[in-house]
């Protein structure tokens, strides 16, 4: 088995390093294929996606990702910053799903902003759309008539972008409690009027699925006012980024959240996929050791559930940092004074 490793900019590899130990301690068999991303991929080869460090993507059968972002960088243009690493891996490896679980653990109620007995009940995925939408759309700046300066971002969809989307939301509703809530702002948009029509024809092929719909305005008060509604939210780029990083806060911390990147690509094991933190590279930290490696060795149960079929496995890893947290063991973002090195060993113990 072959795992790309990227560790990136920040706090990347600081939390890397702790899943690649639990990764270790695993029977498993498998070969590291290391490269660079962001900002250090930018300093050392010119480029924040090097051809090598595509090379090793695509031989791998998943990439393990840290993160990316330089204050160092923020003056480059916009096709050399280090956010283009991650997008540019979307983009080559035709990662279109992003799979981003969201579920309270045991004792941590009281960490998050919302009222211990609501955040209590979030158990959800959110399935975002990963290629298309103003990310990926027609973009630059321009004058007016009037010689203003104008920005602009093309937000679309075609319907074979939407309906592969839909796909993977309405499975991955059939593996949970077979309820899928679609969000999209069709009162306004006509991308997302594209959107409900698709996801409406798709939902033909999965009659034993709820299908539900929700403007996004409204799924972001609902997932602050009742997140134990929902089951499965699948929803656009632009949508999804806003709504997973919400509901990392409703429970408790967004050092606790992994996300799973897939694609259409079918290895010898499961789906091709990047798995990561959704965190960002909190320059502001990184070097201290005080990182919290809890949401990176997360994305790696995910890494072994959906690309090496390890499901047992990927249990085993979530169960460990469970019951770290449950005994305790805390980093800063969660109020406690446990460094991203005694963190690892916490779950290394328990695991």
């Amino acid at each position: 088995m072959k795992i790309a490793v990227f560790p990136g900019d920040g706090i990347g590899p600081e939390v890397t390093a702790q899943a690649l130990r639990v990764l270790e301690a695993l029977p498993l068999k498998v070969s590291l294929l290391e490269g660079d991303v962001g900002g250090i991929a930018y300093k050392r080869h010119g480029h924040p996606l090097p051809e090598e460090t595509l090379v090793a993507a695509r031989e791998a059968d998943a990439i393990l990702f840290g993160a990316v972002g330089d204050f160092d960088c923020d003056h480059l243009e916009r096709h050399l910053r280090p956010e283009q690493a991650i997008l540019g891996l979307r983009r080559e490896l035709n990662l279109f799903a992003n799979l981003r679980p969201a579920k309270v653990f045991e004792g941590l109620e009281h960490t998050s902003a919302l009222k211990p007995e609501i955040a209590g009940a979030i158990d959800l995925l959110i399935v975002r759309e990963l290629n298309g939408d103003v990310y990926f759309g027609e973009k630059g700046m321009r004058k007016t008539d009037a010689g203003l300066r104008e920005g602009y971002d093309i937000m679309s969809y075609d319907e074979g972008e939407v309906r592969r989307i839909a796909i993977a939301g309405f499975e991955a509703a059939q593996k949970r409690r077979g309820r899928l809530c679609s969000v999209d702002k069709a009162n306004v948009l006509e991308t997302s009027q594209l959107w409900r029509d698709v996801v409406i024809e798709t939902h033909a092929d999965y009659p034993d699925v709820e299908l539900t719909h929700m403007y996004v305005d409204n799924a972001a008060m609902q997932l602050v006012k009742n997140p134990g509604q929902f089951d499965v939210v699948v929803t656009g780029n632009l949508f999804g980024d806003i709504l997973s990083d919400q509901a990392s806060m409703c429970v408790g911390s967004i050092g606790l959240l992994a996300s799973a990147s897939l694609g259409e690509r079918k290895t010898e094991y499961g789906t091709f996929g990047l798995y990561e933190p959704i965190h960002g590279s909190a320059p502001d930290i990184a070097g201290k050791g005080i990182a919290n490696p809890m949401a990176t060795v997360l994305s790696l149960a995910e890494l072994l559930r959906h690309s090496l079929g390890q499901e047992e496995l990927a249990q085993r890893v979530e169960n460990a940092v469970a019951k770290a947290l449950a005994d305790g063991i805390r980093g800063g973002d969660l109020g406690g004074d446990s460094n991203c090195a005694e963190i690892g060993d916490a779950i290394l113990t328990r695991l």
